[in-house]
């Protein structure tokens, strides 16, 4: 009766734990990731020994790294994947608790690695950003509240949830961090949509968006020196915009063959925020495009997916983080190809970091929780009036 009613895979008592997460994740999404991994690694391979030669170390230092901390990033992946929705929500609360502490602290405790803004820890041995353990936790928390102010008495979760992204928003404006502020906003704002949100209170805060632009660009220099380097129809061939224009003219449709790049010899950050830059000269329009494509596929699968479920709260969940993981990559190929203006951020499982790489594995560990097949209706099944 109940397949019936719902027309949905059973539930088969004691299956073990890793065949059923097999028969019930996205296989295709965790393929995509895989391929973007192997891809960060091969860029890495021609991207990172010029920045090892500089700082005396070992060839292929940074690929080891980033074979590390990739390794750790798909193995916390897999797990967080295997949890149920409510386990995650509970890690995610643990974790955002944890990393909004961490931000807090920052400017006591932080360091800028001479680069103008305070964003990160230096542990000795490695470097952590706060910022990228947020977005995850960010997100999933404030769904919950989303959800349950859909609820009969429920609490006012939408005005809560708005409170506490304009708190993180201002602690990561402050660092300065204009990247990562305008994608929690962002991830946030798409999940108000979704809840419900009415147009006029959209156009409200993207006006508001547009005042506290102005006001940054008026009183922080760091803030006004990128957007006029972005506005400049000149680019400076000294710039790391400038290197990586002329690297992605000089790419082409095939590239200029592997190793073959120079790119990476000039931009301290080839391996990190410009790696689509290598690729493009290395290997040319070509492997841009399937890189886009990996991504868009990840996301579009997903969203297809989250429009099935019954749930507010993973419904709510699953779209932020699947916006905020396309929206990162989208951001930053922007700027490497000089459609938005310098964020400094790093593209997911591709480019270089620890901070990054786990970070990333834990939002999409929780994505791939939230789009596993569960018995449950379709959300069309509310609205043709059938049975729950």
């Amino acid at each position: 009766m109940t397949e019936m009613v719902y027309g949905t895979i059973p539930v088969r008592d004691g299956e073990p734990v890793l065949p059923k997460w097999w028969r019930t994740v996205d296989k295709w999404s965790l393929s995509c990731i895989l391929i973007l991994f192997g891809i960060g690694l091969l860029l890495g391979l021609a991207a990172s020994p010029p920045l090892a030669e500089r700082n005396n170390l070992q060839p292929f230092h940074y690929v080891q790294r980033q074979a590390f901390f990739g390794g750790l990033a798909l193995t916390v992946m897999v797990l967080m994947s295997m949890m149920s929705p409510q386990v995650v929500r509970r890690v995610a609360v643990v974790g955002f608790l944890i990393s909004f502490v961490a931000i807090a602290l920052l400017p006591i405790f932080g360091t800028d690695f001479g680069k103008g803004a305070v964003r990160w820890y230096s542990l000795g041995f490695a470097s952590l950003q706060p910022s990228e353990f947020l977005k995850p936790g960010f997100v999933v928390v404030t769904a919950w509240m989303m959800a349950a102010s859909q609820e009969i008495n429920g609490p006012p979760g939408k005005l809560w949830s708005f409170s506490l992204a304009i708190a993180i928003v201002l602690m990561l404006a402050l660092q300065p961090d204009f990247g990562q502020a305008c994608l929690v906003l962002f991830g946030w704002g798409v999940m108000y949509f979704v809840a419900g949100a009415p147009m006029l209170l959209l156009v409200g805060i993207a006006g508001m968006v547009v005042l506290a632009g102005t006001f940054a660009y008026e009183n922080s220099e760091h803030f006004a020196r990128r957007i006029d380097g972005f506005l400049n129809p000149e680019v400076d061939p000294t710039t790391q915009l400038g290197y990586a224009t002329n690297a992605i003219q000089e790419g082409g449709f095939f590239g200029v063959g592997v190793g073959e790049g120079q790119v990476k010899w000039s931009l301290p950050d080839a391996h990190t925020d410009f790696i689509i830059a290598v690729a493009a000269e290395e290997y040319g329009l070509v492997l841009v495009l399937c890189i886009i494509a990996l991504y868009a596929a990840i996301v579009v699968r997903s969203l297809i997916r989250l429009m099935r479920e019954r749930d507010p709260f993973i419904r709510l969940a699953g779209t932020g983080l699947a916006c905020m993981f396309g929206v990162q990559a989208m951001i930053n190929m922007g700027v490497a190809v000089r459609l938005l203006p310098a964020k400094g951020m790093t593209l997911p499982f591709v480019s270089y970091g620890g901070s990054s790489l786990i970070a990333g594995g834990i939002a999409v560990g929780m994505l791939l929780a939230f789009t596993r097949v569960r018995p449950q209706g379709e959300i069309g099944d509310i609205l043709r009036g059938r049975p729950r």
